[in-house]
């Protein structure tokens, strides 16, 4: 197999998944309020859409180990593209909802992309790196992605969604017919739990992973709740619109790329070890979230700077420890409960801030810092790798600045 062609292949598919995603970011929010809806019910559209991935992408995930990757992947960006016909389509509140619970009951791209680059990943260095390059097309995609949703929507104000079902669909034509199966070690003989609490209840009986699992959960819960209501606290905060809007997505899809691409193996992995990461970047930035509760346009710009290098980086540490920890026949399964955990996380994280924001635009912070908090006193004292444990025991330091 050609790695770095199905590297590029596999890493193009995610991109023009990511852009549909940046397409709608910026103006997602005006639209469903078209339909004269509070801001609560626009945040219950992200826990809905969240609340059917919890249930999928577990099992998608646990089917790529079973089936192969390329399979269940074709699978997911075939419900994207419906989901988001239908969403377009909408003449009521109800098929706005039923369009992302078409959407969310076969949610499984991106963990089922990483597993298909951890596949042909030939050790940890480059592991980690193929998850960076993920972390870098998401920031295209939202670099390109919110000026192609901006200038669509003033065209018509519900053909961007019509757009991104249509980049869905060529996603899937050009998946089917130029990416090849990556996972050719396939555990035919593994069994299958229909039952998507199951691998959740399996994954806090996994004492090597559980107080990552509940980490990742925190940060979840942090990420989810600004998710949101980005958009509406602009908006009150500082009248923004949505070019305004999609020009704050752009400059954050740019600083993505460039930690991503470039400073994640030239800073990041190399002044510092996964482990060290994995644990004091959420005090930092649980911080950070601090700055972004402020209503003044310097002071949020700032975190919103710091916020996109702290998630991006802390996101790849936890998602590339994980699947090291897991090993080969486990990581499709993993991946899938890390994107559970997460789905689950975007169930509630949402309700939690809707329900904040309506009282106070900057509650929904102070509770993400929080989160973010919590799960860096559970790092720091539950969630030492292994073989951290065994070098502080010897008498070394972890590798820090």
């Amino acid at each position: 197999m050609n790695f770095q062609k199905e590297k590029l292949i596999i890493v193009l598919t995610v991109l023009i998944d990511v852009i549909g995603i940046g397409i709608i970011i910026p103006i997602l929010p005006f639209y469903v309020e078209s339909f004269g809806v509070s801001e609560f019910v626009v945040t219950l559209l992200f826990s809905v859409f969240s609340f059917f991935a919890f249930f999928s992408a577990p099992l998608l995930g646990a089917l790529s180990d079973k089936f192969g990757r390329r399979p269940m992947l074709l699978l997911s960006l075939l419900s994207t593209s419906i989901g988001w016909f239908v969403f377009a389509s909408a003449h009521s509140v109800l098929f706005l909802f039923l369009g992302r619970i078409i959407d969310g009951m076969a949610a499984g791209n991106l963990p089922i992309a990483q597993g298909y680059l951890i596949d042909i990943a030939k050790d940890e260095r480059e592991r980690t790196n193929n998850l960076g390059i993920i972390g870098a097309a998401f920031g295209i995609g939202f670099i390109v992605g919110p000026a192609i949703g901006a200038a669509l929507s003033h065209i018509h104000p519900v053909l961007p969604f019509w757009f991104v079902g249509g980049l869905a669909m060529a996603n899937v034509i050009g998946a089917f017919f130029f990416l090849p199966e990556s996972h050719l070690q396939k555990d035919h003989a593994k069994k299958i739990a229909l039952n998507p609490v199951g691998p959740i209840i399996k994954a806090l009986k996994d004492t090597s992973l559980k107080s990552r699992y509940t980490a990742w959960f925190l940060f979840g819960i942090a990420i989810a709740a600004i998710q949101s209501i980005f958009a509406l606290y602009l908006k009150s905060a500082f009248r923004a619109d949505a070019k305004f809007i999609g020009f704050v997505a752009t400059l954050m899809g740019i600083l993505m790329v460039i930690n991503q691409a470039i400073l994640l193996p030239r800073f990041w992995l190399k002044r510092f070890s996964e482990s060290f990461l994995e644990i004091w970047l959420f005090l930092i930035y649980a911080g950070v979230f601090l700055l972004l509760s402020v209503p003044i346009l310097p002071i949020f710009v700032a975190g919103l700077l710091l916020n996109v290098f702290f998630q991006s980086t802390l996101r790849i540490a936890i998602s590339s420890q994980v699947a090291g920890m897991a090993g080969q026949h486990r990581r499709g399964e993993v991946l899938g409960i890390l994107s559970s955990i997460l789905s689950l996380a975007m169930i509630i994280g949402p309700i939690l801030s809707g329900i904040l924001f309506e009282i106070s635009l900057s509650l929904p912070f102070f509770m993400s810092s929080l989160s973010l908090l919590c799960a860096f006193f559970l790092m720091k004292y539950c969630g030492k790798h292994p073989s951290m444990k065994k070098q502080i025991k010897e008498g070394e330091v972890p590798q820090a600045l």
